[in-house]
């Protein structure tokens, strides 16, 4: 933990990230990752700098408005970078991270006192990559933004503010953002179906979370 935020490093596992506790969304994210004995020996950086669109962590990390650190060596000295998120992911399966840069660490800024946050997804069997999923921040003056997984080539961050709460008419707002492919699991209008239902739902989560937080 750190002032405003939680810095994962490079080697941390997913099991090791979500027994801290140390970040609600994160933890709940990587509960929802594969299963045990892949969070034992993946890491969250790694799960970052892989870049799969249906991947639960990038999600997580752009709704949050994080940021990567990268590294290389030059001169004799190590010089570093921060990438925000909305500049990390540039495409499936690809980031930002430049030839000769390693990922070191990951940064996922606090939530804002007395927001609350969600991530909900479908897939078709326990621990397989969601069809769709979403997570959600909502703060106690109405701030809402979620960020798609699945539905896109790389997560789908939309701000739905203006819309709260009113959050059928965000999720209508969130599934015409999408950018979902027809392939052997699903077709893209039911993902499309499927996150504006997942939107909904999360954002109501998250809305009642602030909302007990605030109380």
């Amino acid at each position: 933990r750190e002032p405003g935020g939680v810095r994962v490093g490079a080697l941390a596992r997913h099991a090791d990230a979500e027994r801290s506790g140390a970040h609600p969304l994160l933890t709940r994210a990587l509960k929802l990752v594969a299963h045990p004995v892949i969070r034992n020996r993946g890491t969250v950086v790694g799960s970052l700098v892989h870049a799969d669109p249906a991947a639960e962590l990038p999600a997580v990390l752009a709704v949050l408005g994080g940021s990567v650190r990268v590294a290389r060596w030059q001169d004799g000295a190590a010089v570093e970078r921060d990438i925000p998120a909305a500049a990390f992911f540039t495409g499936p399966m690809e980031s930002a991270v430049l030839p000769g840069e390693l990922a070191v660490s990951a940064w996922f800024p606090s939530l804002a006192p007395g927001a609350g946050c969600a991530f909900a997804e479908v897939s078709r069997r326990h621990g397989d990559y969601a069809l769709a999923g979403v997570c959600a921040v909502v703060g106690p003056a109405g701030a809402a933004r979620v960020a798609c997984v699945g539905v896109g080539p790389v997560p789908i961050v939309v701000d739905v503010s203006a819309l709260a709460p009113d959050w059928a008419a965000a999720a209508r707002a969130v599934r015409e953002e999408t950018e979902p492919d027809d392939d052997i699991h699903a077709t893209a209008a039911y993902r499309r179906h499927l996150v504006g239902v997942l939107a909904e739902r999360a954002l109501r989560e998250a809305a009642q979370e602030a909302e007990n937080r605030g109380a």
